[in-house]
């Protein structure tokens, strides 16, 4: 993989996004279940608009992500301590041969991640009655181990009044292969149609 190092969140970061899909859209393009997203052509349209004006899109943020990333941090800290690893913050991680990428919340030794929810209490409760992965946040992971070329990733729920959740999930061969045909392909339509519809 490419690393770009700019601090997530920053414009340096949201500029090396720019018309790339990424990882946490990944769904966008195919669905837990491996199978082709309903919407991934307005997706694949939003990415060649961004490549083409230079534009970028606005940040959404709402309550509930600010909450989670003022509570991120001590969950990585708990993380590391409780494991006995160091997380290793990256900006965007870029696959070695195609224009896409993802931006874990750490990466984890030579063959491991990390991807950080700091969800509701009621939603932190089902994760943990759950004990496994929601489905949602199966493109997301599988895309990260397939962009950096890692063998596992660890998932984790986290709420400072409850116990935390953490499960780790290895690669998908087979999701993992439907996810690259859909994005490389993806990714060939945003180059081709951006030298179409750019004026000169």
């Amino acid at each position: 993989m490419r690393i770009s190092n700019f601090e997530q969140g920053s414009q340096e970061w949201l500029e090396s996004r720019l018309g790339r899909p990424t990882a946490s859209n990944f769904a966008k393009l195919l669905t837990p279940t491996g199978k082709p997203s309903s919407s991934a052509d307005s997706y694949i349209n939003e990415l060649i608009a961004q490549r083409i004006t230079g534009e970028l899109p606005e940040f959404y943020s709402n309550a509930a992500m600010e909450r989670g990333n003022e509570l991120e941090p001590a969950a990585k800290a708990l993380y590391e301590l409780t494991n006995d690893v160091e997380v290793v913050e990256v900006g965007l991680c870029l696959h070695d041969t195609y224009e896409c990428g993802a931006s874990p919340d750490g990466l984890v030794g030579e063959d491991g991640g990390i991807e950080i929810k700091c969800p509701l209490p009621h939603t932190h409760v089902s994760y943990l009655r759950d004990g496994k992965v929601p489905s949602k946040y199966v493109p997301q992971i599988q895309g990260c181990l397939w962009v950096t070329d890692r063998e596992w990733w660890d998932f984790m729920s986290y709420h400072p009044a409850m116990e935390d959740l953490i499960v780790r999930v290895y690669r998908d061969e087979a999701y993992i292969k439907k996810l690259a045909d859909v994005v490389i392909t993806a990714v060939e339509i945003i180059e081709r149609e951006t030298i179409k519809w750019r004026k000169l």
